[in-house]
């Protein structure tokens, strides 16, 4: 076994292997991956047996002397296939460490994969990480709703959407992404003093690549968007990147309509709908009413966790 730095003649085979694993999403793939490459400068790893063939990756970005697993990415741990036993895991991870102290590295920021994203089980790099003595650094709150067992939304959640019914929001899906992030700026910065961290010329770039994984749903009144929600789609998981609710939106109930209508139509069929986090500060902060206005709809906590591995021990 041997690990090797990325380089773009993996790139087919790097998206192959990511298409076929257990725990990977398309975030991973080397087209979403490369959008932003001027921002990082990445030193993705992958683990490939005496064959030539790949048994593991790990996506990373140089931050000093620490590798970040992805500073791109949401999330960014070991990606593998249903084939990897633990004990093989293990040994990979005593590889991947001695070649990041070889390049330099002194640490590892490490962002696990979250288990809704799991095609089956695949914790075994949080044991192993445990093994290596990595500490638990950060761990943000997010809440997602169970599709199967989903629970009732709350009365004031039904209330909202009958709302919007009665307004007559029309709900859409389209690709109009200067409307959706033109919007996205007036809410964000009236009410945060921010900015969308993605541009609308990046979503289009990234929706052309991936048309099924980023998709767009809009809610307008009288022919004017007042809502919308850009979702990721990967495998049993529906994501909510983003939601924008205008106050036009607010007062007419349109984003409880249509997220309603994507929890309860387009999205049913998968076995998780996302909201994302509601931690704030390195998650040492929780923003307790956005957090409610999500369970109201019947979502539970999940966990999302940062690990640092020291490579100096």
């Amino acid at each position: 076994m041997q690990v090797v730095r990325y380089s773009s003649d993996f790139k087919v085979r790097w998206n192959q292997f990511v298409d076929r694993s257990k725990n990977g999403t398309f975030l991973f793939n080397r087209d979403y991956m490369e959008y932003h490459a001027d921002r990082f400068e990445d030193h993705s790893v992958l683990v490939i047996d005496d064959k030539g063939n790949i048994q593991a990756v790990l996506a990373g970005s140089v931050h000093g002397q620490q590798l970040i697993s992805h500073g791109g990415l949401t999330y960014g741990g070991l990606v593998l296939t249903s084939d990897a036993k633990l004990s093989q895991v293990r040994s990979w991870f005593s590889l991947i460490a001695s070649y990041l102290r070889m390049a330099g590295f002194s640490s590892v920021l490490y962002k696990a994969v979250p288990s809704i994203y799991h095609s089956m089980p695949a914790a075994e790099d949080l044991y192993c990480l445990h093994q290596m003595e990595a500490r638990l650094v950060r761990r943000d709150a997010s809440t997602v709703i169970h599709l199967p067992s989903q629970l009732r939304f709350s009365k004031g959640k039904k209330e909202g959407v009958k709302k919007g019914i009665r307004a007559g929001v029309e709900i859409f899906e389209g690709t109009n992404f200067s409307d959706f992030f033109q919007l996205g700026r007036e809410v964000l910065q009236s009410r945060h003093g921010v900015k969308p961290v993605h541009s609308a010329d990046e979503m289009s770039l990234l929706n052309s690549r991936f048309p099924k994984n980023i998709r767009l749903f809009n809610a307008a009144l009288n022919g004017v968007l007042v809502a919308a929600v850009l979702v990721f789609v990967d495998r049993k998981t529906s994501h909510t990147q983003y939601m924008f609710n205008s106050d036009q939106g607010l007062q007419c109930g349109a984003l409880d309509l249509l997220l309603a209508y994507l929890i309860q139509h387009e999205f049913a069929n998968l076995e998780y709908f996302s909201f994302g986090i509601s931690t704030e500060q390195q998650g040492t902060y929780l923003n307790e009413g956005l957090c409610l206005q999500k369970e109201m709809f019947g979502g539970r906590t999940i966990c999302h966790d940062f690990y640092e591995w020291s490579l100096t021990q």
